[in-house]
């Protein structure tokens, strides 16, 4: 082999590692070659071909070396061209950009809704939503919160059949029951009255004045019962009219918060001022639902404390009457134990409505100090591409 096949094959080998191709190719491919010029020289006359071979072996590799540099020299300007294209990183640790209050930088975040509870309508009239919120959950189908909707028309439902008409069935059955009762009193005191008149004995005074007390507990024991259902009657109707109230404060909220929304800080101090006046801090908040919350809890509150202090008296009345009669009977214990049920019934609603009107302050407080707290506000989490996330928490006081 010659020394100018020698600075061939060194070219060759040479470009082949410059454009990252293996070598092992590139040396099987050329000793093939060289084999088979070398048995081709073999048969014809080496002395009078070899420069030929060799012109033809030079031409060869000087064609694939040019090709070889070329196709690196595109490779490089590709390259270039993406660099120049890439944006250079940045460092959100060490930004010098402050946040916007408000705002996190990406769109998903930023663009999320104020308020999801109260669902966006294209039914925006406020003299219709009033309209139908006279009825049964009426004003929430109308703005398309259906399962709030559904709620108010099952419960108002369930009361209104209730007081209406379960309650007043119970009553006339209870005064059906007591008539026969009521006229075997009167029967038996007509008849005491005429023993004494006629001068007749004693034993029958007393027989007569016996079944007249038996006929006539009866009687008073239907009028418990009577009492009774009438007290959870009252309360029942004070819930209904509450809950129905529920419905008309939550249908404008829904119409005013589709229409005037914001999410503006609002001070805390004077909604705790306002929160003084049951349901005032719910209505200064914009949280119209709330405040009808409160004042369905405190009017149900209210109205069972004074049928629950009617019972308490009515009782009273009964345990005197009793205590007269005959104090040491069952009936005495059993009019003392109603007493003490209601008195704690009494007292437990009282509780309740303080409690109500103490949540309404606290509830009044914490909506006005996070009322600029949605979309979000004051509470960020912005990704960080380092390996992490930055979260940014404040609060106004």
């Amino acid at each position: 082999m010659t020394p100018k096949s020698i600075i061939i094959a060194l070219l060759v080998m040479c470009a082949s590692l410059f454009a990252e191709t293996p070598a092992s190719v590139f040396a099987d491919s050329l000793g093939q070659e060289s084999a088979k010029t070398a048995n081709s020289v073999a048969v014809t006359d080496s002395s009078a071909n070899a420069a030929a071979v060799a012109d033809s072996l030079t031409d060869v590799a000087a064609s694939s070396v040019a090709d070889v540099v070329s196709d690196v020299v595109t490779d490089d300007e590709v390259e270039d061209e993406t660099d120049s294209d890439t944006p250079p990183e940045v460092d959100f640790e060490t930004s010098t950009t402050p946040l916007v209050k408000g705002k996190t930088g990406i769109v998903a975040i930023d663009t999320l809704p104020v308020n999801e509870w109260d669902i966006p309508t294209k039914h925006n009239s406020l003299k219709y939503a009033m309209l139908f919120s006279l009825l049964p959950g009426g004003g929430q189908y109308y703005t398309e919160h259906y399962v709030r909707g559904g709620f108010l028309t099952g419960i108002e439902g369930l009361l209104i059949y209730d007081i209406f008409f379960n309650r007043s069935y119970q009553r006339d059955r209870l005064l059906d029951r007591a008539r026969p009762f009521q006229d075997s009193v009167l029967y038996f005191t007509t008849k005491v009255l005429e023993a004494r008149k006629n001068g007749s004995s004693r034993d029958s005074v007393l027989y007569y004045h016996d079944k007249r007390l038996e006929f006539l507990e009866r009687v008073r024991a239907q009028s418990d019962k009577k009492m009774e259902q009438e007290d959870v009657r009252k309360a029942e109707l004070a819930w209904l009219i509450g809950i129905h109230l529920y419905g008309m404060f939550d249908t404008f909220g829904i119409w005013y918060n589709n229409n005037r929304r914001s999410s503006e800080y609002r001070d805390m101090k004077t909604a705790v001022l306002w929160a003084l006046l049951p349901g005032g801090g719910q209505i200064f908040n914009r949280d119209f639902g709330k405040a009808g919350l409160v004042y369905m809890g405190i009017l149900g509150a209210a109205v069972s404390v004074s049928t629950s202090q009617n019972m308490v008296n009515y009782y009273l009345d009964r345990k005197h009457l009793v205590e007269k009669e005959s104090p040491r009977s069952e009936e005495y214990d059993r009019i003392t134990e109603r007493v003490t049920y209601y008195r704690k019934n009494r007292n437990t609603y009282i509780w309740g409505g303080v409690l109500i009107y103490l949540y309404s302050i606290a509830d009044a407080a914490v909506d006005a100090l996070l009322s600029d707290f949605d979309s979000p506000l004051h509470l960020a989490l912005v990704p960080n591409f380092d390996g992490g996330a930055q979260a940014v928490m404040s609060f106004d006081f």
